[in-house]
């Protein structure tokens, strides 16, 4: 009689009354947190990850050789000059080149820092619309939604802190220098391009290099995932 009553309880149970005992018990197999996230915690998830990643992407270029050392966004010569440098080269002038490439690079880094304001104004700017489309976006959807944010900004902060580093490491007539020999050589015509504004853009394209790097490090690797919020979010 017993195991008859306890039978007819359980068959009595609806599956209201189930989901009400489950719901005491947000720790089990499949009831995890991160299911729970509202709107707004989504949002402050992905400006946390905006702000972790730009905050990393910044110091990283910023530092001596920040541009220089990393093969994926060192600042090369204009593609105007490709044609002399192996010229200059043979005629020992090989120093004159690397020199130029190296003033461009360390003007790079000398303007980076010049993106923390930029990026945290950005940041605060996002909504919770935004977040809902870059969830669930590509791997650099984030990266991808800053730059369209925040590159006209970025180049009219960097320009003049690139323009005093090449002014003052005498980079533009370096560059003048090596584009007035073009003229001499067979076919060759000199080039108007405007380097401090070739410089600028190299160094944004470096930048949001490294945020895209930063940004799928944290949608790929737990442990990139610095804060509480961070860890609930992108583990959905």
């Amino acid at each position: 009689m017993k195991l008859r009553a306890v039978t007819l309880a359980l068959v009595l149970l609806s599956p209201f009354t189930v989901a009400a005992a489950f719901a005491q018990f947000p720790q089990l197999p499949g009831f995890g947190s991160a299911s729970k996230l509202n709107d707004t915690q989504i949002a402050s998830g992905l400006k946390q990850a905006l702000s972790v990643g730009t905050e990393n992407a910044v110091k990283l270029v910023a530092k001596p050789g920040g541009y220089l050392d990393n093969s994926a966004i060192k600042i090369g010569l204009p593609s105007n000059l490709h044609p002399v440098e192996q010229i200059l080269r043979a005629a020992g002038q090989g120093a004159k080149i690397d020199g130029f490439v190296a003033s461009m690079n360390h003007a790079a880094e000398s303007a980076a820092p010049a993106a923390a304001g930029i990026f945290a104004d950005a940041v605060k700017q996002m909504t919770i619309e935004d977040a809902r489309k870059l969830l669930n976006g590509g791997n650099t959807s984030i990266t991808d939604y800053f730059r369209s944010k925040t590159s006209a900004s970025l180049a009219a902060a960097f320009r003049p802190h690139v323009e005093a580093a090449m002014k003052s490491n005498g980079v533009t007539q370096q560059y003048q220098s090596l584009a007035g020999q073009l003229p001499s050589l067979p076919f060759m015509k000199s080039s108007s391009l405007d380097i401090n504004t070739y410089v600028v853009n190299k160094a944004l394209d470096g930048l949001f290099y490294m945020l895209g790097q930063q940004e799928q490090q944290i949608r790929k690797d737990p442990a990139a995932r610095t804060t509480s919020l961070l860890k609930q979010v992108f583990s959905r």
